[in-house]
């Protein structure tokens, strides 16, 4: 997958866990409902100025926007969680929290 699919999908992944439509979105960054499908699907890219403007209508982070963390598979995630992990063992009421998660994956 190239970069401006995983950037699109990336975008759309987070419009959907912030509850936006893709035209609520379109709407906040100053584009058609068009371009920004176009921008989901890899057919399209965005410029610098929009990119600005989808961190604001996001509520992210450019650190989070291009993060690849998502990426990450099999041995070199588990480290990752690991390490995560070992700085919440001072926090008892997070590591109640990552528990119950952990849990709530497990059920079926």
């Amino acid at each position: 997958m190239g970069i401006k699919q995983e950037f699109g999908r990336k975008i759309k992944r987070m419009r959907i866990n912030r509850g936006l439509t893709q035209e609520e979105l379109a709407e906040a960054v100053d584009l058609s409902q068009r371009a920004m499908s176009g921008i989901e699907t890899g057919e399209n890219f965005v410029s610098a100025e929009t990119i600005d403007k989808l961190v604001k209508a996001l509520d992210t982070s450019m650190e989070e926007l291009f993060a690849t963390d998502h990426l990450k598979v099999g041995d070199e995630l588990r480290k990752e969680i690991d390490d995560k992990l070992d700085v919440l063992t001072d926090d008892p009421s997070k590591l109640v929290i990552v528990y119950n998660v952990v849990k709530s994956l497990l059920k079926e």
